[in-house]
């Protein structure tokens, strides 16, 4: 081989042609290597599905990049990434290796010891497959210690040109999520999103799973994720056209046997690089333009592209590594057993994890309203949930639940008074998720109860949060409504409901599941 050739390692999250190490190289002067560690997919538990999309969304694309002219130089099951780069550079020999600064902190930096220890230099590019940049964050930061998200996404709208005229946003507002809280009516009919069943390379891809890591979270029985570049834009174009009008009125919703309702299931496709954030979101611009969609809805399909997730990504940049570790509330329950096989009679835990573990995903509010704050009351260890969303979610990275779980869901991070993330803890009572689901009509416990064995753990467990933290929360402004409720508690209600809570938690760290007696 030349000694000009250059090897260019592509990670399972950069399947995108436009990946900056492949920037300027012409097709024939580099060889593209990518491999699939079980040693990584080892790491966590993962969830079968999110490992068999990975390596099949890696597998075509790999064909992708041959058919633009590339030679790609791919190692199936490899038991690590080490023995499969030995492999690589003694048989081509390239002058250097090349590869993308990696999404996930240290990883990069691992990486490139990795490829100098077998005495090859190695070149790092850019992330850009992200609609920011933390050069651009940083400045928009400055000296502070915290920024909120919505100052972020307002300059992300205006320098990017989204639903903007003359300067100033489309219908005279940035956010109109006040408009985005609405119920289904009963018996409302919900469009079926499309399904990809596996092609001949997926079906190799599953049979791997199994065989290598069978100890892999939930059920490949459902796999039906797009995993061809091709295949996410027909799943995106199919959001566009039939749930994204309604999408913004329901987002906040949950209802059983639903687990698409009108969202997009596009963040794991986004993540692997096969779709484009910005391309999905002056798609969605047009539809508005055009009349085919409300405006809450697009905006808030917008702001959950260009705002939340690139605030998170670059919030995790900045942040790390101390951010992984915190723990503001000295939390220590372990993480509860039904988080894993879902056997609760908590209906609305109980349908969202035997959901996940069909199909490696629920939306957003089953994961902060349901979940996050299950764990937050309760006093689980916000690490503990990190690594389970991180392990059974495919949309999920470490640049993904770090900000998201540790900071955002648990407010491990203090919140933006000790320079964190969220404004406010995001705990809530039974009350709210029988406002916005029907899973409570069903359920064993009773919505309305705090203390009693039928009484749903939900609200013993929030107003016991609430009196533990009342000193700090106290002095939040966003707390004042919700704390005027604690104070109106007569004190020996009070202390049933804490005598309630603690039953509760000593279930929880003997490792019993919470049933109704």
């Amino acid at each position: 081989m030349s000694a000009a050739l250059v090897s260019v390692w592509i990670l399972g999250d950069q399947l995108s042609p436009r990946m900056s190490a492949l920037g300027g190289l012409n097709p024939k002067e580099c060889i593209v290597v990518m491999v699939e560690s079980v040693a990584r997919g080892r790491q966590l538990r993962y969830h079968k599905q999110k490992l068999t999309l990975v390596w099949s969304a890696m597998r075509h694309f790999a064909d992708e990049l041959r058919e633009l002219g590339y030679e790609v130089d791919y190692y199936r099951t490899q038991p690590d990434y080490e023995t499969a780069l030995c492999a690589h550079l003694e048989r081509f020999r390239p002058a250097r290796l090349r590869m993308m600064q990696a999404s996930e902190w240290g990883v990069t930096e691992r990486l490139c010891a990795a490829v100098e220890a077998l005495g090859v230099p190695a070149e790092v590019t850019p992330q850009n497959l992200f609609a920011s940049t933390h050069e651009a964050f940083r400045s928009l930061v400055g000296t502070r210690s915290s920024v909120v998200m919505e100052e972020f996404y307002q300059a992300q709208r205006r320098r990017l040109d989204l639903l903007m005229e003359g300067g100033k946003p489309v219908g005279g507002r940035f956010n109109f999520d006040t408009e985005n809280r609405e119920k289904p009516p009963k018996g409302h009919l919900f469009p079926s999103a499309p399904e990809f069943p596996p092609d001949a390379i997926t079906l190799e891809v599953i049979e791997a799973v199994e065989r290598c890591l069978p100890d892999g979270f939930g059920s490949l029985d459902t796999f039906c994720w797009p995993v061809t570049r091709a295949d996410a834009e027909r799943a995106r174009d199919d959001f566009l056209e039939n749930r994204l009008d309604l999408f913004g009125p329901y987002e906040d919703a949950f209802v059983t046997g639903e687990r698409v309702l009108y969202h997009s299931l596009q963040s794991a496709l986004m993540n692997l690089g096969l779709l484009d954030p910005l391309e999905s979101c002056r798609l969605a611009e047009a539809r508005y333009r055009d009349g085919r969609a409300r405006l809450n809805s697009v905006e808030g399909f917008i702001r959950q592209l260009i705002g939340w997730r690139e605030f998170v990504f670059q919030w995790y940049w900045w942040k790390m590594p101390g951010l992984a570790d915190a723990n503001h509330f000295s939390h220590d329950i372990p993480l509860p057993r039904f988080y894993t096989d879902g056997e609760t009679d908590m209906r609305c835990v109980r349908e969202s994890v035997l959901t996940l573990q069909r199909y490696g995903t629920t939306h957003h509010i089953q994961r902060l309203m349901v979940l996050g704050n299950f764990s937050l009351i309760a006093g689980v260890r916000p690490q503990e949930l990190r690594d389970w969303f991180w392990l059974a979610y495919a949309d999920a990275y470490d640049w993904v639940v770090t900000p998201n779980v540790v900071a955002m869901s648990q407010h491990a991070d203090g919140g933006q008074a000790n320079g964190g993330l969220g404004t406010k803890p995001y705990v809530s009572s039974a009350n709210y998720i029988n406002t916005m689901s029907d899973y409570c009509k069903t359920c064993a416990y009773n919505p309305k109860k705090a203390v009693g064995e039928d009484a749903c753990p939900f609200n013993a467990l929030y107003w016991d949060f609430l009196a533990r933290n009342e000193p700090e929360l106290s002095g939040n402004p966003r707390m004042n409504k919700i704390l005027f409720n604690l104070y109106r508690k007569e004190p020996g209600d009070l202390a049933e409901i804490r005598a309630r809570a603690a039953d509760l938690q000593a279930r929880l760290r003997a490792g019993q599941s919470l049933r109704t007696i």
